[in-house]
């Protein structure tokens, strides 16, 4: 899931600052001289401290490399890019940002989610599992709520599998059906995706069961609902194909 552009400017770097997430397979066809700097970070593990990553950015690009921030999903959705860009303009280095696809929406429609659809939900809204809301009641703000409880829209939690418990809480507290479905997927365009689907007020204790662990996205509305693209499996399974 990686976008011709950026394709193109990973051929033309010297140096690529590459997270752990993302399409880092493509690192081991970059020509030999192109020096990979790791600075991938994992939940309760930040080698890197994003600080430090800013100035490695800013040395390598003031020493004449042509520099490759080298993101998962969109750098701007809940990926820090913006600070990046940033701490590049306060040093004088000049800055192109390559939109890339975001875990969001790439990873629930890889799994046969659509975040829309005709006659079930005309929107959806995007939320970080990680931050409390300022009432410190739980992960999710009162958008966010009003999604999982009114059915205006589907939810879409990023960096939410640790928290999956506070958020169903939360959400039944607020009034949400409990049957509301949801669908957790693990490693979303790997080899290892995998999609696990339960009831609102199972979904805790079902994706624990699992062994669910992050990178994941949490898709919570009807658009969840496993038989919602039936037909089209069904056809695909019969051969044919679109």
């Amino acid at each position: 899931m990686l976008t011709l552009r950026a394709w193109r400017a990973l051929q033309s770097a010297d140096v690529v600052v590459a997270d752990r997430l993302g399409p880092v397979e493509i690192l081991a066809e970059l020509p030999p001289h192109v020096r990979v700097v790791d600075v991938g970070k994992a939940p309760g593990h930040h080698p890197v401290p994003q600080e430090r990553i800013n100035a490695l950015l800013v040395e390598h690009a003031l020493a004449g490399a042509h520099v490759v921030r080298l993101k998962g999903g969109d750098p701007f959705v809940l990926g820090r890019g913006g600070e990046e860009v940033l701490a590049c303009a306060e040093a004088g280095v000049p800055v192109e940002v390559v939109p890339g696809i975001s875990s969001a929406v790439a990873v629930p429609g890889l799994a046969g989610i659509p975040l829309t659809h005709r006659g079930v939900t005309a929107g959806f809204h995007v939320v970080s599992g990680h931050c409390a809301t300022p009432d410190s009641s739980g992960p999710l703000d009162a958008a966010a709520l009003s999604c999982v409880r009114d059915g205006t829209a589907t939810l879409v939690v990023l960096m939410g599998v640790r928290s999956l418990g506070a958020i169903v809480a939360q959400s039944l507290a607020a009034g949400a059906d409990p049957g509301t479905p949801v669908a957790v997927v693990e490693n979303g365009s790997t080899p290892g995706q995998r999609v696990t689907r339960a009831r609102l007020d199972e979904a805790a204790e079902v994706a624990a069961a699992r062994g669910v662990r992050s990178p994941a996205v949490v898709v919570i509305g009807h658009v969840a609902a496993a038989g919602l693209l039936e037909g089209t499996r069904e056809r695909r399974l019969a051969g044919a194909g679109v």
